[in-house]
């Protein structure tokens, strides 16, 4: 088994160029099976029929995996043999029409409004970081958008006479209000702080680092990271919560699951539905917290 765990890894290394991430997930799925192959199966990769699969994925079962994790086992696993099966090293992939279990649908964190209004305030507008960082968190509450849409975005994608964002994701274009908040510090930082921090006068983003050019999703992650620690906000927060947030608070607030569908770009309105039960999960909560026979 190792030999053909070696031969995938440096195939996805090197012929399909795969994140080291993705690679490290793979393999870790793959020695995790070749253990259970070789003492409880007593058998080789090659040896392993569709039965044999299906015994390994009740075997997960059995150690109280979660489906998520059985999932991507399972894909892992198909990638495997699919490789195998192209190079002639078995004569079909055993993991064929395997079905997948399905996954538990976790429900999204958000930040209460008392939450999302400390986090907001981290950022000091004292220096070229503090503003940049001040507009794109009240640019991402205002909108909703993802943070892949937000570090995408140019200076011409944003009208502050207007009061709206332009936002692309896979061909659809659609315009977000925003409120005078953002638009206050989306214009201190356009007009006072993004000239002095850009390295090239073309470049187009909207958003840069420190060295001039357009935010990464990753320098992203860090700085939010940051201020909920400043904030000692105790939720593990995370690039989408304040999206996820945007849309609960919209919820509550009265706006309807079709125009919040259309602001959040979502194709598909159950997508949207799920936070009508984010909704209902903290109003079980404050009820349980708060009448005195609950």
């Amino acid at each position: 088994m190792i030999d053909l765990v070696s031969a995938y890894e440096s195939f996805l290394l090197n012929m399909k160029h795969a994140s080291t991430n993705t690679v490290a997930s793979y393999m870790r799925d793959l020695r995790q099976f070749s253990g259970y192959l070789r003492e409880v199966e007593e058998l080789l990769p090659e040896e392993c029929d569709r039965e044999c699969i299906c015994r390994y994925v009740q075997h997960l079962i059995n150690e109280g995996k979660s489906p998520a994790t059985i999932s991507r086992s399972i894909a892992s696993l198909k990638s495997f043999y699919r490789f195998c099966a192209d190079g002639g090293l078995v004569a079909e992939s055993p993991v064929h029409n395997i079905p997948q279990p399905k996954a538990e649908k976790k429900l999204p964190q958000i930040l209460t409004g008392r939450e999302v209004e400390l986090l907001l305030e981290q950022p000091k507008c004292v220096d070229f970081k503090g503003y940049r960082d001040k507009a794109m968190l009240e640019l991402l509450y205002a909108t909703g958008m993802r943070v892949s849409e937000m570090i995408a975005l140019d200076v011409s994608d944003v009208s502050l006479v207007g009061g709206f964002v332009k936002c692309e994701n896979g061909g659809k274009l659609r315009i977000i209000p925003i409120y005078p908040a953002a638009i206050k510090a989306l214009s201190a930082y356009l007009t006072e702080i993004r000239p002095k921090m850009v390295a090239d006068p073309a470049e187009t983003a909207l958003f840069v680092n420190l060295s001039g050019e357009r935010m990464s999703r990753q320098g992203f992650w860090k700085i939010i990271k940051h201020y909920q620690q400043t904030a000692q906000i105790d939720k593990d927060i995370t690039p989408h919560t304040l999206r996820h947030s945007f849309a609960a608070h919209l919820l509550e607030n009265g706006a309807d699951l079709r125009s919040l569908q259309e602001m959040l770009g979502h194709s598909d309105i159950s997508s949207t539905q799920i936070y009508t039960q984010v909704i209902k999960q903290s109003l079980k909560s404050v009820y349980n917290k708060a009448h005195p026979r609950a």
